[in-house]
């Protein structure tokens, strides 16, 4: 059964008559007759008594009518449904993003994404780059920022490196910054305590090893925080943080010290599933976050201590 067989057969029904079904479905008459035909002959009951050329619908016929209109609108209701995704008029983007660029970078790209596509509901998803890594594999997330490059380098992602961000020490306002107002070095954080992310942050992996390289594990005051619990503790004066720029300019009763040399840094990349195509929703957003960072790149307004990053790695740029 086809479905224009069922517009043929619909527009007999209405009409009683062969050719002016013929003339509002706009074909042949000829062909309008064969189509019926071969529908009876599929459902093997005729479906119009053409007794003395009055067209009416047989038992059969009456039994199919209510059919046949709710199939027909329910597929119409299904074109409508997939021009509107295609044309961006409905739809939905998942993305995941590390709790410093939700704070930092995303808000004015949502905000761009929002004007250009108000219709597209955004969901974003905060977390640790390994969180957000798994988001990717299990399906869950469509898009996700993350800090490069991954553990392993995973193959099954393609990513796309965004910018390049410094890492800064930060203390509570007011108290003696640490090495001594001059920017620090990683070797001025041992012994002091110092307030650590939970697991799967990206931040506590740079941190402890940045440490470890320069002969000492951190003294821990506390430790299994979120950025803003992680921040909230430092501005307590429980200890320090490495954290990135752009957030802990942000917070006023955080003092902000740079590392000498800029030693730490962290690139901020966008990744995807390699084996399966972001949907054009999400594709679109990779395109209205890439125009922002270029444009704020050239205007000079990136957030606090980051740059633009070269061209994609992992061959991702012409992917995402």
């Amino acid at each position: 059964m086809q479905l224009q067989q069922l517009v043929y057969f619909v527009a007999v029904a209405e009409t009683r008559h062969f050719t002016h079904a013929a003339e509002r479905t706009h074909v042949a008459q000829p062909s309008l007759s064969q189509q019926i035909r071969a529908l009876e002959r599929e459902l093997g009951a005729e479906l119009f008594s053409r007794a003395r050329g009055n067209i009416a619908l047989t038992d059969a016929g009456e039994a199919l009518l209510p059919l046949a209109r709710r199939i027909l609108a329910d597929a119409e209701s299904a074109r409508q449904e997939v021009q509107e995704l295609a044309q961006l008029r409905r739809g939905r983007v998942r993305l995941g993003a590390t709790p410093s660029l939700c704070t930092g970078l995303l808000p004015e790209v949502l905000r761009a994404y929002h004007r250009r596509y108000p219709g597209i509901r955004l969901v974003v998803q905060e977390g640790g780059s390994r969180d957000l890594v798994r988001g990717l594999a299990d399906g869950s997330l469509d898009l996700a920022l993350i800090i490069l490059p991954l553990h392993g380098n995973d193959p099954a992602l393609a990513t796309t490196e965004l910018l390049r961000e410094d890492l800064v020490v930060a203390s509570a306002a007011g108290s003696p910054p640490p090495g001594g107002g001059r920017p620090v070095r990683v070797a001025d954080l041992e012994g002091r305590p110092m307030v650590m992310f939970r697991h799967g942050y990206d931040l506590r992996d740079t941190t402890v090893a940045a440490c470890r390289a320069a002969g000492f594990d951190p003294v821990l005051a506390v430790e299994g925080g979120e950025m803003d619990a992680v921040l909230g503790f430092v501005e307590a004066g429980l200890g320090l943080a490495v954290v990135p720029s752009m957030v802990a300019e942000r917070r006023p009763s955080v003092q902000v010290t740079p590392f000498a040399g800029a030693v730490l840094q962290r690139t901020v990349g966008l990744a995807h599933r390699r084996d399966v195509e972001p949907p054009r929703a999400a594709r679109e957003l990779r395109q209205v976050l890439l125009e922002h960072l270029d444009r704020a790149a050239a205007a000079g307004t990136l957030p606090q201590g980051t740059r633009r990053a070269g061209p994609a790695s992992n061959e991702a740029a012409d992917r995402a």
